[in-house]
């Protein structure tokens, strides 16, 4: 018997995300056990008049892969993979990896080739030039990292990625019109006092459009405009390893000091390229049903009451000119549950303990996003 959920999921991401037209070539790209979503998918696809077409990946096979991988290997595996997305016109990513720490042993001069030859080079064609959509699949991996059983992640996945994006969409207005009118940024929090510039550069808000689940609103950093210590409190993942109590310093946009409970790997990261030390994305979480994270950053950067801050590449909608084949989402939680924190514009405090705290901007509060 078909999940009705799953059969709205697949209507939503096919009319409502990527918005697929008659004639468009649609590239489903799914990582991990996830045989019902795709299919539902080729059907919503097909219903709308596009073609689909499929990529079925283990992770553990990329692993094995990327364990002895090398540079020429890599670039003709790019070269194929870059000739295939520039003939498609929507891509629809599925993640369901039955352990997130797939990676973790592959060594790190390994997994910066990896990321630099194949998966920037296929991502800058894929991001700018293609209808996408990034999502996760409910699996019980996923519900163990959420502490939750199978059914109830299952019940909790459904009603988060079918949320009313379209009536969040709207209510992100308000805050993409403050920040397109800020200059100055503080961020305040247990080990943190951290302030920037975000001056000329566009606000996004992202509603469902482009990761499911969704609910952000993000933009960068003047580049060389950071100063002052962040502490993330919410764990980060990266390639396989989980990153605890991330803590940097940064000096005139760059990062000149970082710890965390393996501070030789986070460094080891950080000295990937030139970019990956300068921030490429500021971004505050908003989605009311992500409560807390569960180490899978799709889920982690939309926590209601978070923030996230981005070592490496800046997105082309908020261009600050950093270029890096890292992108590395790290989340604080400003909720009083997680030690609490404040964000103000243009010393204007607008949100506190996670809630914010202007007229124009009560609408983003969870309460007034659900339902």
């Amino acid at each position: 018997m078909r999940d009705s959920r799953l059969d709205q999921l697949a209507y939503n991401l096919v009319n409502y995300s990527v918005r697929v037209q008659p004639g468009e070539n649609i590239l489903i790209n799914a990582k991990g056990d996830t045989p019902d979503l795709v299919q539902a998918l080729v059907r919503e696809i097909y219903k709308a008049g596009g073609s689909p077409y499929v990529q079925l990946i283990d992770p553990a096979v990329s692993r094995e892969i990327a364990m002895n991988c090398n540079e020429e290997q890599l670039t003709i595996m790019a070269q194929h993979e870059v000739e295939l997305m520039e003939k498609m016109q929507g891509y629809i990513g599925i993640r369901a990896a039955n352990n997130i720490n797939e990676m973790a042993d592959v060594p790190s001069d390994k997994l910066s080739i990896y990321s630099r030859l194949y998966e920037l080079p296929v991502m800058n064609v894929r991001v700018p030039k293609t209808k996408w959509v990034v999502l996760r699949y409910p699996n019980p991996s996923m519900a163990q990292l959420a502490n939750m059983s199978t059914a109830a992640f299952e019940d909790f996945y459904f009603q988060v990625c079918n949320l009313d994006y379209a009536k969040m969409d709207k209510a992100m207005d308000s805050l993409v019109d403050l920040m397109n009118r800020t200059d100055k940024v503080r961020l305040v929090g247990p080990e943190t006092d951290l302030i920037f510039s975000i001056k000329d550069i566009p606000a996004v808000k992202c509603a469902g459009l482009r990761n499911i689940p969704d609910g952000e609103v993000y933009t960068a950093p003047v580049k060389d405009s950071v100063n002052g210590v962040i502490t993330h409190n919410a764990p980060t993942p990266y390639h396989g390893f989980t990153f605890e109590n991330v803590r940097l310093t940064f000096k005139d946009g760059k990062i000149v000091e970082a710890t965390a409970n393996d501070t030789e790997r986070l460094n080891q990261i950080l000295d990937t390229d030139e970019g990956a030390r300068f921030i490429g994305e500021f971004a505050i979480g908003v989605n009311p049903y992500i409560r807390n994270p569960m180490k899978d950053i799709l889920f982690d950067e939309k926590i209601d009451g978070s923030f996230h801050f981005t070592p490496g590449q800046c997105y082309d909608e908020a261009y600050n000119g950093n270029k890096s084949s890292v992108h590395w989402d790290m989340v604080s939680i400003q909720r009083p549950d997680w030690g609490g924190g404040e964000i103000w514009f243009d010393d204007v405090l607008i949100r506190k303990d996670g809630r914010f705290v202007i007229p124009e901007l009560e609408c983003l509060n969870p309460e007034n996003l659900k339902g």
